[in-house]
């Protein structure tokens, strides 16, 4: 009998090994809305897959730390950061982030749709992202709040709203907790209206 961390990797390789695109791999639409002005400092990637987001980032002068249960996926951030002249600013970590967590301090966070069929401790997850901001950073969330026609789960149950975690008000400040409406493309071009669930997160001192 194989472990769930085991079976989580050998589904996440299997997806990413499908899924994987041909050329460089887009930015979540709601990183690029909200982190478009913010100052490039250490960000960390969580749940990277195709590597989007860290691309995106480091682009940006950020120094990013690119963390991923899927060998191919990071695999395939590597070739990418390397063909692209990136490669001394994207460091790629595997993790299983029900067991491990990639060490801090950053001045972003950022989480993107960590839906998963396998156990994740969802609310310590985003209190040791929360622990892991330095002072004035930003924790950022974003979650499928609707299923896609061509998600790989269709079960609308995964897609609850969007809690803050329990915080010290003292040191951390919900900034936004939002619901929000997108026009999505999928992997063979079809579109489809879908929703996001937003939270953004900012430790104060």
């Amino acid at each position: 009998m194989t472990t769930p961390t085991t079976e989580a990797a050998r589904f996440w390789d299997g997806h990413h090994a499908a899924h994987l695109p041909d050329g460089e791999p887009h930015a979540n639409a709601r990183l690029v809305e909200v982190g478009s002005g913010w100052p490039p400092g250490r960000a960390l990637d969580l749940g990277s897959g195709a590597g989007g987001d860290a691309l995106w980032l480091a682009r940006r002068g950020w120094r990013v730390t690119a963390a991923d249960i899927s060998a191919v996926a990071l695999a395939h951030l590597d070739h990418r950061a390397g063909e692209a002249g990136l490669a001394d600013l994207i460091t790629t970590e595997r993790h299983d982030l029900a067991a491990t967590f990639p060490a801090g301090p950053f001045d972003l966070v950022a989480a993107h749709y960590l839906h998963t069929s396998f156990p994740l401790p969802r609310e310590h997850l985003l209190r040791q992202a929360a622990a892991a901001l330095a002072p004035g950073g930003r924790l950022l969330v974003v979650e499928h709040g609707s299923v896609a026609p061509w998600s790989w789960s269709r079960n609308p149950d995964s897609c609850p709203p969007l809690t803050a975690p329990s915080l010290d008000p003292a040191r951390w400040t919900v900034e936004r907790a939002d619901t929000l409406p997108r026009r999505a493309t999928g992997p063979g071009g079809q579109t489809a209206d879908v929703v996001d669930h937003l939270l953004l997160i900012r430790r104060t001192r």
